[in-house]
């Protein structure tokens, strides 16, 4: 779960993290208040997750109360890259001498921490990244050890931090991972961490990632910062089912039981795609081992849901569940779907008990249904289907 900024503020304050002061406004008018109540210099800032806030005129300066006013006015209704303004962040003001870049994360593939850091902060840290990478420090985190003052100090050498900021700054990077630790964060990002000009280091601007699998179980109060109403509905529908779902931009709906097994369809499915127009994965949907009547209605009720759709391709694998149960889960579900029901269905049934479950499809001759022998011919059909 990707936090706003202001959410991302408040969880740097409760670890101590040096930010400023930071007042969220729905409408000009609490924009206008929170500018009085903070005084002086302030930024308007939109809440949006997603980058280019700036550049898309997200961020504004504010001398006044009425320019706050204005501000937040100009901003509130703006679409930064199909993100909706609905609320902005009235920031304090910073006398902003260096601009500097840290952050921590996940690193999946090492499977470890990894550190990023850079006296280069500011700008697009991907542009800086692929155009001067020496100018990005990699450091990896021991995920048992963290990031304590040694670590820090480490940071921020192989950053090139001159020698008379790196004990300020790698106190703040210390905290910086407390936070990663203790929220079961992925993703902690610092970008612009800024000395101001009476020296003191900051958190101008953050961006948390939860990891929503700590967040289940060690932190439930994470369900608080979550803003439903930005959620996909698509998504959200599944969510409250139980349902594996991620929403796709294809044309082709993907039911699959395993993560694995419905990894390899979206690329079937890709790939099959080319010889029929271009149609592509239209979502990725695990319903995991147990695919019941209720289950697979339930995902089949969400995927029909996207207009997108134009076909779905049920590829199934009986292991602890038998091809069977699946085949009686299809044949109940669309029963229970009924009128909804109404995009053709390509199922490819393998493993325990396949012809069992084959022949209970056949016998149900359902006209949206289409038994497909290999997943590579079920694909096949369904981006078939998909085109027409």
């Amino acid at each position: 779960m990707d936090l706003y900024e202001y959410q991302a503020r408040d969880l740097f304050e409760k670890y101590e993290v040096p930010v400023l002061a930071g007042i969220i406004a729905d409408t000009p008018e609490e924009a206008k208040a929170a500018a009085e109540k903070i005084g002086g210099v302030v930024v308007v800032k939109a809440q949006v997750k997603t980058g280019g806030r700036g550049k898309a005129g997200g961020v504004k300066v504010a001398k006044t109360p009425d320019e706050a006013y204005a501000a937040a006015e100009a901003i509130l209704g703006l679409d930064i890259k199909g993100h909706v303004v609905q609320r902005v962040m009235v920031a304090q003001g910073a006398d902003i001498a260096e601009e500097f870049y840290f952050s921590v994360l996940l690193d999946r593939s090492n499977r470890s921490y990894l550190s990023l850091c850079s006296v280069e902060g500011g700008m697009e840290i991907e542009e800086l990244a692929v155009e001067r990478p020496e100018a990005l420090a990699r450091v990896e985190v021991d995920p048992l050890q963290g990031i304590d003052k040694a670590k820090a100090v480490e940071i921020a050498t192989a950053a090139n931090f001159p020698e008379d900021l790196v004990d300020k700054v790698s106190d703040v990077f210390v905290k910086l991972y407390d936070v990663y630790k203790g929220e079961g964060a992925t993703l902690v990002e610092v970008n612009p961490l800024v000395r101001t000009g009476a020296g003191d280091i900051v958190a101008l601007d953050g961006k948390v990632s939860l990891d929503e699998n700590a967040s289940e179980v060690r932190h439930p109060e994470h369900e608080e910062l979550e803003d439903k109403s930005a959620a996909d509905p698509l998504e959200a529908k599944a969510k409250a089912s139980g349902l594996n779902y991620v929403k796709l931009d294809g044309q082709v709906g993907i039911i699959g039981n395993g993560a694995g097994l419905v990894m390899s369809t979206l690329d079937v499915v890709a790939y099959a795609g080319e010889n029929h127009g271009g149609v592509t994965p239209a979502n990725f949907l695990d319903i995991g081992g147990g695919a019941n009547a209720q289950v697979m209605a339930s995902g089949l009720d969400v995927i029909l849901g996207d207009e997108q759709v134009k076909s779905v391709f049920v590829n199934v694998f009986g292991g602890i569940t038998s091809c069977v149960a699946v085949a009686e889960g299809i044949v109940k579900a669309l029963e229970i779907l009924g009128d909804a029901a109404t995009k053709p269905l390509v199922v490819r049934l393998d493993g325990n008990q396949v012809e069992e479950g084959r022949a209970i499809l056949a016998e149900a001759n359902h006209p949206l249904v289409t038994l497909a022998a290999g997943m590579d011919e079920g694909a096949d059909k369904a981006a078939e289907l998909a085109n027409a």
